[in-house]
């Protein structure tokens, strides 16, 4: 008796801990709970906490409370001035109507398809009216406000709140790109040859300058020179004209002994005259006398 009453008390335990876990459950402070009884929506609940369903009868369907970011893959668009553009995009949105939210898309991979779709269209329609100049400068602020009106106009019918929609990036297709490229880099290059031809024009007149300049310089130094020199030399010969023409035998005495100290500097040197040759007359007198050019023999005996 004691058993079955022992069996049975745990028999209702079980039960009733199985009807507190089916009615029981817990909406998180990032969450905001649908209760569903048979597919049909009964209320919802915002507050985070211990909540009570009916159970077996009532299920709850949980949506994210906090914001929520869509990046749709990147899209290619014509802008006003038929240039095509590849532009990359982000769209943050919150769920703000679960009931409706449930109703229309009911979840969020769902609602993503949805918005992948009105963001494009609505990119589309607004890019289409702008210059690619218009979208590089700063009316890009105003063009993504005016994307994200549109988005957010259309995404309140699914219940969520567009906060925001953002383009990242607006690029050109690769092959215009590699175009562009190597456009300006020829561009470039013609730019870059046409300051080297300059460059070296300026360099051959400058150099040809100068080199004017220094031939002109060199020959004035030089004919300066020549007749700064000529007149030295002038001055040099009067000067000795005027010294040796005082006594001529001293000015043929020093020429001999000039003449004897450049013939007789070597060691080598050698000589093949006669004894009576005049280049040898000052040795013939011992004082040093000279005799006639014209017959300088002397006796052998002299010394």
């Amino acid at each position: 008796m004691n058993r079955k009453t022992l069996t049975l008390v745990a028999v209702v335990l079980v039960v009733a801990g199985l009807f507190m876990m089916s009615s029981l459950f817990i909406v998180d402070q990032t969450q905001i709970a649908l209760v569903l009884q048979f597919g049909q929506p009964r209320r919802i609940i915002r507050a985070p906490g211990l909540a009570i369903k009916r159970p077996f009868l009532e299920n709850v369907i949980y949506y994210e409370n906090r914001l929520l970011d869509f990046e749709p893959p990147p899209e290619e668009v014509i802008v006003s001035d038929q240039k095509r553009l590849v532009v990359d995009t982000y769209t943050r949105y919150r769920i703000t109507d679960p009931l409706l939210f449930y109703q229309t898309v009911s979840t969020e991979a769902a609602v993503r398809a949805r918005l992948n779709a009105i963001v494009n269209g609505s990119l589309r329609r607004v890019l289409g009216n702008v210059t690619l100049s218009a979208l590089l400068s700063h009316q890009r602020a105003d063009i993504m406000h005016q994307i994200r009106d549109e988005v957010a106009a259309q995404g309140k019918s699914f219940g969520i709140n567009v906060v925001d929609v953002r383009i990242r990036r607006a690029d050109l297709p690769e092959a215009n790109s590699q175009a562009i490229f190597a456009r300006m880099k020829s561009e470039r290059e013609q730019q870059a040859a046409q300051y080297r031809a300059e460059g070296e024009e300026a360099k051959q007149g400058i150099r040809a300058n100068a080199d004017r300049e220094r031939t002109v310089i060199l020959a004035e130094a030089q004919r300066d020179g020549q007749k700064v020199r000529g007149d030295g030399d002038a001055q040099s010969i009067k000067i000795y004209a005027d010294a040796f023409g005082q006594d001529k035998d001293f000015f043929a005495f020093y020429r001999s002994m000039e003449a004897y100290r450049k013939a007789l500097n070597g060691r080598t040197t050698s000589f093949v005259l006669s004894p009576d040759s005049g280049f040898f007359r000052f040795f013939e007198k011992g004082d040093g006398a000279t005799t006639n050019p014209a017959s300088p023999g002397t006796a052998a005996g002299s010394k």
